[in-house]
């Protein structure tokens, strides 16, 4: 009995120098270059509506359930997500900031499975006319446990490739003459 205790309180004391070892804070971003206009880029990237049509979350989970509140496209528009599945889990994303036609910026937070918070950020460039440089990141705290699950399996490498397809479908949607 006293062995199992001693290995069951390495063990715990092992999982806390982990979490104190690992980062908890991490800033995820990625780069396209979209032939299009600044602002209808813009202006299609701020409407939470839209987002189902372009980030690869919703698309992964075709069930999910979405609700929208507020004028979208501005601050303190919110949409609400609950998936039938642990994947996409239940959460919220409100926009904080709009500066047009450069900064957007919400807020993100998860329910379930686990209750995240994160702030996401879209930059748009204009680099020459019918030309815009997009930029899209995340950023946010790893609560415990996912900070020791972090040192195996890393957020840029996870959220890093499906940022990347969110951008090429956004590039794809809008170099296609989207109709608004």
């Amino acid at each position: 009995m006293t062995l199992f205790f001693y290995l069951l309180i390495a063990f715990i004391t092992f999982i806390a120098f982990l979490h104190a070892w690992a980062k908890k804070r991490y800033d995820i971003s990625r780069t396209m270059v979209i032939n299009t206009p600044r602002d209808v880029v813009f202006s299609y990237v701020r409407q939470l509506r839209k987002h189902p049509l372009w980030v690869p979350w919703f698309s992964k989970y075709p069930n999910t359930i979405l609700k929208q509140k507020g004028e979208d496209g501005k601050p303190g528009a919110a949409i609400y997500w609950k998936g039938d599945n642990k994947g996409i889990g239940e959460g919220t994303q409100k926009i904080i900031k709009v500066k047009h036609p450069r900064v957007f910026e919400t807020r993100v937070l998860f329910v379930k499975p686990v209750k995240v918070s994160m702030l996401t950020y879209f930059a748009v460039k204009e680099l020459e006319p019918g030309k815009s440089k997009v930029v899209w990141g995340i950023r946010g705290n790893l609560p415990f446990p996912l900070s020791v699950i972090s040192l195996f399996y890393s957020p840029n490498k996870l959220m890093g490739q499906d940022i990347e397809k969110g951008l090429i479908n956004l590039k794809t949607k809008m170099e296609k003459k989207v109709k608004f």
